[in-house]
């Protein structure tokens, strides 16, 4: 029964869809659109593509997590990717203000839906596929032919561009009419790219990571050297499937280069600052099991050895309940003082969630815990025990202004909260 009112829902879009194209004048062919998917990087990715097309002087759209864009112009939005009567009209609009280019995120539940059935993409970007919505696709597999769909309703006339180094990388590829492009860090194996055999890629592009440290990243792409302000080696990818991208869209590198030097990242990833007590504070929207690892790690790369991490991150409500025991463990194996706290728990009882991700603990792990539901309160408790030359990361909420408790909306913003708690 739930996979007959699926395919009804599927349907509906569908038609939905191509009712809305109908009606504001099929926009999408009038623009260059180039789609991110992926469980993590999306928004980066989209982000920097956006920032680095206006700065060479095209007026571009974003479509994102964060905010939607029309040539500098923000609007809030409150999903990944919009539905089809808004995304079409967001189109429409981006049509009228003379955009040219459209950096878009493309979620796994959008292509389940067909929600994007239709949209004329000239690229798309495989970021990586690791745990995450398998509430809503039920398992990996799943997850894995959602996030496929976008790379075969891509025409033969467009690019699509996959991590490689990712092991859904070359299968997300395999079968598709778009031209085909790698991007990877890691070496290619003596016996070849699994699944290569299907897949033929017309051009590679190689990372090499020089330097990582506070000061950003010195990288290496395609022998030419980059440098960047941002942090952690999950940015020195997306720098790369930016840089790639850049490079199939016939921008001018040795401009994009430059850009890339002086480039932000966006609010709430990885966002951070020094208090004047000497405690490095980092803000990122990490949720998933990989994306919490990836903070943890980099901020213990750059934590110096006299200095701890403190982690005050926990896991949202009526959402996927198999990642809280995975995001509890690395939470606990990866930082000093580990703080679990609420992040949106909707309409589930916070310490019901807390408990999900203290089941794969062991009592050794408990004597380092501090259970603090309150997320005000977590954070003023990290900013008590912190001192000179710790680093306190505040994750799973990113960007949001807004704490959802019993299916209410609350202001709540973790950067404001850590800088009110430091004055």
């Amino acid at each position: 029964m739930e996979i007959f009112f699926k395919k009804i829902k599927t349907m509906y879009w569908r038609i939905v869809s191509i009712g809305a194209r109908y009606y504001f004048g099929n926009p999408s062919v009038k623009l260059k659109i180039v789609g991110v998917t992926g469980t993590n990087g999306k928004t980066t990715t989209a982000t920097l593509l956006y920032k680095i097309a206006t700065s060479l002087g095209y007026k571009a759209g974003l479509v994102s997590t964060v905010e939607n864009i029309i040539v500098g112009e923000k609007r809030l939005t409150n999903m990944t990717t919009p539905d089809s009567i808004s995304l079409t009209k967001l189109f429409a609009e981006m049509v009228e203000k003379g955009c040219e280019y459209v950096f878009m995120e493309v979620s796994s539940h959008a292509l389940d839906q067909g929600r994007v059935a239709g949209i004329n993409f000239i690229g798309g970007i495989f970021t990586n596929l690791t745990h995450d919505h398998l509430d809503y696709h039920k398992n990996l597999e799943n997850y894995f032919l959602a996030k496929k769909k976008f790379f075969q309703m891509l025409p033969a006339t467009s690019f699509a561009l996959s991590n490689t180094d990712d092991e859904h990388g070359v299968k997300m590829l395999e079968g598709i009419k778009a031209r085909k492009f790698l991007y990877r860090f890691n070496q290619i194996p003596k016996d070849g790219l699994q699944g290569s055999l299907k897949t033929v890629f017309l051009e590679s592009f190689f990372g090499e990571i020089k330097k990582l440290n506070l000061d950003g990243l010195e990288l290496k792409f395609n022998q030419i050297e980059i440098k960047s302000k941002l942090l952690g080696k999950f940015n020195a990818y997306n720098l790369l499937a930016v840089w790639s991208t850049c490079s199939l869209l016939n921008f001018d590198i040795e401009k994009v280069n430059k850009i890339l030097e002086t480039i932000e990242p966006p609010r709430g990833r990885f966002e951070h600052f020094m208090s004047k007590s000497g405690v490095m504070v980092i803000v990122d929207y990490a949720h998933t099991p990989d994306a919490l690892q990836n903070v943890l790690s980099m901020a213990g790369q750059i934590k110096s050895k006299e200095g701890r991490l403190i982690a005050v991150f926990g896991c949202g409500g009526d959402r996927d309940p198999f990642k809280r025991s995975k995001m509890g463990r690395i939470g606990v194996a990866l930082s000093d003082i580990p703080i679990f706290t609420s992040d949106n728990p909707r309409s589930e009882d916070p310490n019901k969630i807390i408990y999900d991700m203290m089941g794969e603990l062991y009592p050794e792990d408990l004597k380092k815990l501090k259970n603090i539901p309150n997320r005000h309160e977590a954070i003023l408790e990290a900013v008590k025990i912190a001192k000179s030359g710790d680093i306190i990361l505040v994750a799973g909420k990113g960007h949001e202004d807004y704490q959802e408790i019993k299916d209410v909306k609350h202001h709540f913003n973790d950067m404001k909260e850590l800088k009110k708690a430091f004055t």
